[in-house]
């Protein structure tokens, strides 16, 4: 199996968030050392895949929250699961 380094990113962020408890840009920067422009910008990519993706507001501040992902779209989530170390092998 052989994946574009950029499909790649966006399916292991997109693992990361439905498995992390309440996951935000915080969150996820640490765990995967990403810059924070780059979440952000695989986050906003993820509905171009059919993957649905939500931000729920939980607090007073813009932007207090996180991420939930309601719905895998033409994924399936088992094989995604299955092949996780071998997605996150071709993120350079």
């Amino acid at each position: 199996m052989e994946l574009n380094p950029v499909f790649a990113r966006r399916l292991y962020l997109a693992a990361l968030v439905e498995e992390m408890e309440r996951p935000n840009v915080p969150r996820l920067i640490e765990a995967t050392g990403w810059p924070r422009r780059t979440i952000q910008d695989v986050l906003k990519s993820l509905s171009g895949l059919g993957i649905d993706m939500t931000f729920i507001q939980d607090g007073k501040r813009h932007n207090d929250g996180y991420y939930q992902l309601k719905d895998w779209g033409p994924f399936r989530r088992d094989w995604i699961e299955d092949k996780k170390r071998d997605i996150r092998s071709y993120i350079n």
